[in-house]
């Protein structure tokens, strides 16, 4: 039977001296100013009754939820840096699966409650006022997290902007997402807290979950696509004319309109910063792709597998139903382990294509 175990690293991990089972239950060790958590050689010494990981596409900061008893004097501090790995105690290695800083602590009696934010928070809490002028969405996106602190593992390049403007009526995080929305990119933090802006095609890894093996419930629904034919537009005549031509206005749109997909319901998508006709088809290739894609959707209870990420798919096999099988995006997963239900990895997904 396997045994769920994590491992949480508070500031700086301390270097091994005898195992980092120590101060609390010989589960604590701090011994270069890092705490760390640790139940791979002695699981009975958590000091841990509830942990949390939520990692989700479709919302701004990926969260954790610690819940600890009060045991000992240790007492995590806000704005504490956290690692936390997850897996079972007969593999070699945990699984990191998220990179955090701690936002609120509550604290009881017998037990107090911690609550993590990924980097996204610094992004969420930073503004800006500046122009970019011929740089890619790429760019500007590894512009601002520089000057935001925030460190970046991979940046598609997307859309070429002739002009964009970062305002600060609106948060960094803001401005990103709709860069990645308008160049049909994902953005998300992987486990080691780096931000990512990728397009998703089939998946960094494709997990195989098989019914009556690995999966615990499944369900799907499936809707008529909320796009049919998209049309896209900036204000620029830059599409019809030279490229220089882009910091004019214009009345006539024809030659600057992107079209993707076919049919009912029409879609809209006027920005200004769509200024060339290549900026305008890809925004509404990148719709119409979305408006596809999430046609079907589901969710899915396993038991605790920290492998999926973020950017996977799971491939869906032997389900009775046969629409529940097939290859699907990963678009958020929740691993939960508690001392009364175990380890389990919750995930909603989506259509690839």
């Amino acid at each position: 039977m396997l045994t769920p175990a994590y491992k949480l690293t508070f500031g700086r991990e301390a270097e091994p001296s005898g195992g980092l089972a120590g101060a609390v239950s010989g589960a604590l060790s701090g011994a270069t100013g890092g705490k760390v958590i640790d139940t791979t050689s002695e699981p009975q010494a958590s000091i841990i009754t509830e942990l949390t990981v939520c990692l989700d596409l479709d919302s701004p900061a990926d969260s954790f939820t610690l819940i600890l008893g009060q045991v000992g004097s240790f007492r995590p501090q806000r704005d504490e840096e956290i690692t936390v790995a997850l897996g079972y105690t007969d593999e070699d290695e945990l699984t990191q699966v998220m990179k955090g800083g701690i936002v609120s602590v509550e604290s009881g009696l017998s037990t107090s409650r911690i609550i993590g934010h990924s980097a996204c928070r610094r992004l969420l809490l930073a503004v800006d006022n500046q122009t970019f002028e011929n740089k890619t969405a790429a760019q500007i996106v590894r512009e601002l997290c520089d000057g935001a602190g925030v460190s970046v593992a991979k940046t598609d390049t997307g859309i070429t902007f002739p002009a964009y403007v970062i305002d600060g009526r609106r948060d960094l995080y803001r401005h990103l997402q709709n860069l990645a929305d308008l160049s049909g990119l994902e953005l998300y933090f992987n486990p080691e807290g780096e931000l990512v802006m990728e397009k998703f095609t089939s998946g960094n890894t494709i997990h195989v979950l098989k019914y009556a093996e690995h999966i615990i419930a499944v369900d799907q629904v499936q809707i008529d696509p909320q796009a049919g034919e998209v049309v896209a537009f900036g204000e620029s005549p830059a599409g019809g004319q030279a490229a220089e031509a882009w910091a004019w206005l214009t009345k006539d749109f024809s030659g600057n309109k992107g079209r993707a997909g076919t049919g009912n319901p029409p879609r809209l998508l006027e920005r200004p910063v769509l200024r060339t006709a290549e900026a305008a088809q890809t925004a509404a290739e990148s719709v119409s792709h979305r408006s596809s894609q999430r046609t079907v959707r589901g969710r899915l209870k396993i038991a605790g597998r920290p492998q999926i990420k973020l950017g996977d798919a799971v491939r869906l096999t032997e389900i009775p139903e046969e629409s529940l099988n097939g290859d699907f995006q990963v678009r958020s997963v929740t691993h939960r382990l508690s001392k009364r239900c175990g380890f389990t990895t919750t995930l909603t997904f989506q259509g690839t294509a």
